[in-house]
């Protein structure tokens, strides 16, 4: 996870700092428990709010319930707000972060209404996990820190971002400029930067509904010949 270059570079000029944790090193129960079975009854098992508990004050070194007022702590769970752009730019605009990795029936409420102050879904679906769902998070926010690319104009410029008013941009086209038949939109390839530029903006796109996807039209025999 430390491993891709932006990251890297956000560790080097920003001072990201990824920190992994396993309550089972932290539980005050006996042979690494740390969940039980639900008050109720019903399948699966819960992470236990005691064992959580623990694992912040002795990571965190504070009352439990305390952490909360120094970072952002975040459950991640079918039952948080939805995950974008925005709450990319907002979370990675934060001092600190604590993700909070859910795994079979989640956490107890308790978790939630007294150790944690955000609650994140990734999507509408379900993963054995929320390893997954932090370490898509972690790159999301890594990639806004400054120094993280090459080129920080590009945040300005990529699918969804303020830039772009939060829609999809434009298709994008490299060597070859002819395979199989198929070619580039002329204008790519005219060295007009004014209409390469007009080009790309006619292309922009508001975000694909749910159950759609966005591609981009074949050339027209007209636009083959040209190219």
């Amino acid at each position: 996870m430390r491993r891709p270059r932006h990251l890297t570079n956000a560790a080097a000029t920003s001072g990201l700092d990824i920190r992994c944790y396993s309550p089972r090193d932290h539980t005050p129960l006996g042979q690494g428990q740390v969940d039980d079975s639900p008050y109720g009854g019903g399948p699966g098992m819960v992470l236990r709010v005691d064992v959580m508990a623990a694992a912040f004050e002795a990571i965190y070194g504070v009352p439990a319930d305390q952490v909360r007022e120094a970072r952002r702590v975040v459950v991640l769970s079918p039952r948080g707000r939805p995950f974008d752009d925005a709450v990319a730019r907002e979370l990675a605009a934060l001092p600190a972060i604590t993700l909070l990795c859910g795994r079979y029936e989640g956490f107890d409420e308790r978790v939630h209404q007294h150790l944690a102050n955000d609650c994140i879904s990734l999507g509408p679906f379900v993963l054995a996990g929320g390893e997954v769902a932090a370490m898509a998070m972690i790159d999301a926010m890594a990639r806004r820190l400054p120094g993280a690319l090459g080129n920080e104009e590009s945040l300005d410029r990529e699918s969804f971002s303020p830039g772009l008013e939060g829609q999809v941009e434009h298709p994008h086209y490299t060597r070859p400029a002819e395979f199989r038949g198929w070619g580039v939109p002329p204008v790519l390839l005219s060295g007009d930067h004014a209409a390469i530029e007009d080009w790309r903006r006619s292309e922009v796109r508001p975000a694909p509904a749910p159950g759609t996807v966005l591609f981009s039209p074949p050339l027209s025999p007209q636009e083959e010949t040209r190219a």
